[in-house]
């Protein structure tokens, strides 16, 4: 990860801000790309406890922009300076800022008070709570939502600020009134200003961390620069917290020498916490919990394949040493509805089911077309995939999304668009994953968009289908517009 000094543009990067007021010293906060999905969230939380919030976005679009307006949250279309005069108490800068956004510029070059996001989560919302943190490549927001339900469902109340929807909750925060904060964290940068992750913010009372596989591409050189940030983190955790491993990730289990915290590991091969006679089904999956050695009892899962259960035991290890009994975390997990966008069912027509999953790294793309087979494996598999985020559009990644796609019988990819920030030699070729998917007798093909995938879509389906359909981001409406035309189909 690049230091400060690194950048060209150094001297806009490194500056004094001034200090921040306490909470209570605070009424007006203004957030700068308000409509990103953790910022909507902070801003959530600052409303929910009191604060006059309001903020901008270069396009004010839904969901969030409906969630903040139904708060009466002032949301600004597009970005200006005079948005800021007269100015907040605080300006909480998103990290897509550049150090020449014109707002961004504004409150670094009028000394107005200002904060990265996950500054502001912990100077406000985490404080002197106990902490809760999960970290890892994968998994961190289904596990982050399962802790936060287990707590809850224990009465514990506790406040929380995930990157997903939690279904039935149906909602990303809370403030909460309870002892705890649990938050998703994040190994992605803070701010133009703070090119530092920004779980490093978070000052964890425990921590897990649920896998490390090389990712961000973007932001970070190489393994070795992942992997430095991750031992960091682990060093944040106090000689009286816990660190959290899974015991199945050697690079995770190596995390156990970079903290002067407790450490415990949970696995399915190996671990202090550990599930036998594991018994999986089309609705999820029973097991036996085993802590330290003793068995704990008997818990159903309502939810497929071994990378939910690995989550679930690291919810049982964090929560089992917060004091909860066995039977309140058996209970909690039982009722456990899952995230939405995580092997989300958005509906059948036509005799064919249709899911959404929020899947992009080749990793998570693998667990997820697993998990579907696992829970419904008399059905063909038919896997559609928008390379979105910044790591997934990356050449570094063809042949893994090769080996990623095996579990489907059909496979459709989309054409990452070319963004400015691109080079060709580092631009994933769509057609050369294909070919490799064809040679192991997997068809598949790639096209434009999903205007141009869809046509192609429907002439192939058939009653008993699942489409599963993986994005980090909207992918045109697809899920939707599908669902119409098979319903048309009657």
């Amino acid at each position: 990860m690049k230091r400060l000094t690194d950048f060209p543009d150094a001297h806009l990067r490194l500056f004094e801000r001034p200090p921040v007021p306490p909470p209570e010293a605070i009424r007006d906060v203004y957030l700068i790309g308000i409509c990103g999905t953790g910022m909507g969230s902070l801003a959530g939380l600052f409303q929910q406890a009191g604060y006059r919030v309001r903020g901008a976005d270069q396009a004010a679009y839904p969901p969030m922009s409906t969630r903040l307006a139904a708060m009466g949250v002032t949301v600004l279309e597009g970005y200006d300076p005079a948005h800021l005069d007269p100015a907040p108490d605080l300006v909480v800068v998103g990290n897509a800022c550049t150090p020449t956004h014109p707002e961004a510029a504004y409150a670094r070059d009028h000394g107005l008070a200002q904060q990265s996001f996950p500054e502001a989560l912990a100077h406000f919302f985490i404080r002197d709570r106990r902490s809760l943190v999960v970290a890892g490549t994968h998994g961190k927001t289904t596990t982050t939502g399962m802790l936060v339900h287990v707590l809850r469902e224990a009465g514990l109340d506790p406040g929380f600020l995930v990157g997903g929807v939690m279904t039935g909750l149906e909602t990303s925060y809370a403030v909460g009134t309870g002892p705890h904060f649990v938050v998703e964290g994040d190994e992605y940068d803070s701010a133009y200003f703070d090119k530092r992750p920004k779980f490093m913010h978070y000052r964890p009372t425990s921590a897990i961390v649920t896998s490390m596989e090389f990712d961000h591409a973007d932001i970070y050189a190489d393994w070795a620069d992942y992997r430095t940030a991750f031992e960091a983190f682990a060093g944040t955790v106090p000689p009286e917290g816990l660190l959290v491993l899974c015991a199945d990730d050697p690079a995770v289990r190596a995390l156990a020498g970079h903290t002067s915290a407790r450490v415990q590991t949970y696995g399915l091969e190996r671990g202090d916490v550990t599930a036998r006679h594991i018994r999986r089904g089309e609705g999820g999956q029973r097991f036996e919990l085993v802590a330290h050695g003793a068995i704990q009892g008997e818990v159903f899962l309502p939810m497929s394949g071994r990378h939910n259960l690995l989550n679930a035991l690291a919810v049982c290890t964090v929560a089992l040493d917060e004091g909860l009994t066995a039977e309140q975390i058996a209970y909690g997990l039982g009722t456990w509805q899952g995230m939405k966008r995580r092997q989300e069912v958005r509906g059948e027509a036509a005799g064919v089911l249709v899911l959404d999953d929020f899947a992009h790294h080749p990793t998570a793309v693998r667990a997820t077309l697993q998990a579907v087979r696992e829970r419904w494996p008399e059905r063909r598999l038919v896997a559609v995939f928008e390379p979105r985020s910044n790591s997934s559009r990356r050449k570094v990644f063809e042949d893994a999304y090769a080996d990623a796609f095996e579990q489907a019988d059909l496979v459709f990819l989309s054409t990452p668009p070319f963004r400015h920030n691109d080079r060709r030699e580092d631009f994933l070729d769509p057609d050369a994953v294909t070919a490799r998917l064809e040679a192991r007798g997997i068809p598949a093909r790639a096209l434009p968009d999903a205007d141009a995938l869809l046509p192609p879509l429907l002439d192939c389906l058939r009653p008993g289908d699942t489409v599963l359909i993986m994005s980090n981001g909207g992918f045109g409406g697809l899920h939707d517009r599908l669902l119409d035309r098979l319903r048309e189909r009657g």
